[in-house]
């Protein structure tokens, strides 16, 4: 596999394999499926394959549909569209009967760049985590993502898949394991926790080599599982250094800080900061605007020292 590999590429191949093994497996599209790569499970797979038009609300309520006739549907077109204009039968007919839907929010944050705030998707976390018994997923790397996508079907109840545009460093081996519902722990540290999700998690990484190089200790952990996530790792990481940051390409109110932020008050009440996003957004290149709204590997070991002044304090 290359070094970097787009996430929407792989997940578009992982449908189609999903496909191939899963005849229950259909797929819905709202007129973008060039762009999410559910296309490539469409032309595999053409009896399957329902482009509904750009009428997300339309298509959520026929996934429904297809929920309770057995199939395991597959509901694609972008993040801030999916989370707002099928937000109603998303909570009144998926979450609430429990369906297994699987929702999968493409270009997810800032990834869809150069079409600025009408299609950044900053809070589609905070609309699904309020759902009970959503299961969020949000992955980092382009093995994560085909393993998510497996695991999505596997989950019996709504998903809610998280994926990105941008091309993502190849981090996990072919054989990693993804549990829902377990972080994974990629760098043992003392001094500060860095939580993050998504493609943060290589933020958070190369945050943790530059704070090596002024003598702190960083703990990394990808929390893949954002609903529900995984609390036992983050009471742990909170009692092995005593200070946490969390790291989102999503809205610091409703998405993972807020999570996590919830475990540790009532768990273990712990110093946290938060590295998210608190505005609109605005068209630029992706690299450019993760650096210009604060969401990449200098910002969060900015919020990791001032953790640390606190934690001394």
């Amino acid at each position: 596999m290359p070094d970097k590999v787009s996430i929407r590429d792989v997940y578009g191949a992982a449908l189609k394999k999903l496909g191939q093994q899963e005849e229950r497996v259909v797929v819905l599209e709202a007129d973008v499926g060039g762009s999410t790569k559910s296309a490539v499970f469409g032309k595999a797979f053409p009896d399957r394959y329902f482009n509904v038009g750009i009428a997300e609300l339309n298509m959520a309520a026929m996934a429904a549909g297809f929920a309770y006739a057995g199939k395991i549907p597959f509901v694609n077109t972008f993040s801030v569209f999916l989370t707002t204009r099928a937000s109603d039968p998303i909570s009144s007919m998926i979450a609430y009967d429990h369906l297994n839907v699987k929702l999968c929010g493409a270009y997810s944050g800032l990834s869809d760049a150069y079409d600025g705030a009408s299609h950044h998707g900053i809070f589609d976390m905070a609309f699904v985590r309020s759902l009970p018994g959503m299961t969020i997923l949000s992955v980092c790397d382009p093995v994560e993502t085909e393993k998510a996508v497996f695991a999505a079907a596997e989950i019996e109840g709504p998903v809610y898949l998280r994926l990105s545009r941008a091309e993502a460093p190849v981090l996990y081996p072919e054989d990693m394991v993804f549990t829902p519902g377990k972080g994974i722990l990629l760098r043992e540290g003392a001094d500060v926790s860095l939580l993050a999700t998504g493609l943060m998690v290589h933020h958070a990484l190369e945050a943790a080599g530059l704070l090596e190089a002024e003598g702190i200790s960083a703990r990394v952990v990808d929390l893949h599982t954002v609903q529900p996530v995984d609390r036992e790792l983050v009471l742990e990481s909170a009692e092995k250094t005593g200070c946490i940051v969390t790291a989102e390409e999503h809205s610091i109110r409703g998405g993972l800080g807020s999570a996590v932020a919830e475990v540790l008050a009532q768990g273990r009440p712990t110093i946290q900061e938060f590295v998210g996003l608190d505005s609109y957004t605005e068209s630029g290149a992706y690299g450019a605007l993760l650096t210009a709204y604060h969401l990449d590997a200098q910002a969060i070991a900015e919020k990791a020292r001032l953790a640390l002044q606190r934690k001394k304090a």
